[in-house]
């Protein structure tokens, strides 16, 4: 319904955090990545993560719906993709300063119902400088009767480079811990199959955004200035994931994290120059 959640447009929230060496230590052991003195880009999603007690959580382990986020009253709620920009480096252990504001709220009707998109700015500062500017994108729907995939994306033929990644359960327990991500459809098997109507664990989608640009970064041995990612198709514990990449166009990378015949799950793009 058009309009039905505008006052929360604008609503702003401050907070601050840092994430420390051991969480880095922790997320490149989970991750199959190096530790170091700088934070990785995309790693700063370690901090500030939700603080909501046992009894203000929801069924599906969310935090209850209100407060800054608008109460939209569809079930299922899921990380869509997001936009970012890296001005400045942050060191392991510096505090972050970020401050969040609704952008817009967005409510359509698609082939599966109706749709509530909120997108979400985020400016992070660290040592008195801007280091990162990032929206994310929000969905909520209706809970489904049972899973349908969504129609396929296949991947472009003859990546520049490929990675395979194995995916398990205990990678996925060790991700949700270390952000604090209590969405059961991450972990709890049975919830995600008959609630949720999963047909297995789903990957979470900031996991694959962080293998898939710590692998482009890897690659390319330089730090990127933009990255994008949007979840096109559920990614589950039982897939055999590849992380892939293909030829540079005018500063900008395209990238994706792919299953058995490359379908695509997520599409992302990497920014190396201005």
């Amino acid at each position: 319904m058009s309009g039905e959640f505008d006052a929360w447009i604008g609503r702003v929230e401050l907070a601050e955090d840092a994430v420390t060496p051991r969480q880095v230590r922790q997320m490149a052991a989970t991750l199959g990545a190096d530790a170091a003195d700088l934070l990785p880009p995309l790693w700063h999603w370690m901090g500030w993560p939700p603080e909501t007690p046992m009894a203000g959580l929801s069924v599906d382990g969310h935090p209850a719906r209100g407060g800054f986020l608008p109460p939209v009253p569809l079930a299922r709620r899921m990380w869509a993709g997001g936009r970012l920009t890296f001005h400045a480096p942050i060191a392991v252990g510096a505090t972050m300063q970020r401050r969040s504001e609704i952008l817009k709220v967005v409510d359509k009707t698609g082939t599966t119902g109706r749709m509530v998109f909120v997108t979400v700015g985020h400016s992070v500062h660290a040592a008195g400088a801007l280091a990162i500017t990032e929206e994310q994108d929000i969905v909520y729907m209706a809970m489904p009767k049972h899973f349908t995939p969504p129609p396929p994306i296949v991947a472009a033929p003859n990546p520049e480079w490929s990675a395979v990644v194995a995916m398990d359960t205990v990678r996925l327990f060790r991700f949700s811990a270390l952000t604090f991500n209590a969405h059961r459809i991450h972990f709890d098997l049975p919830y995600a199959q008959d609630v949720e109507k999963y047909p297995g664990l789903v990957v979470h989608g900031p996991m694959q955004a962080m293998l898939l640009l710590g692998a482009a970064i890897r690659v390319r041995g330089a730090t990127p200035q933009r990255f994008a990612f949007r979840g096109v198709r559920p990614l589950f514990h039982y897939d055999a994931l590849a992380l892939q990449a293909w030829p540079t166009v005018s500063g900008n990378q395209p990238l994706a994290t792919t299953i058995e015949n490359d379908l695509t799950c997520m599409q992302a793009t990497v920014g190396w120059s201005a």
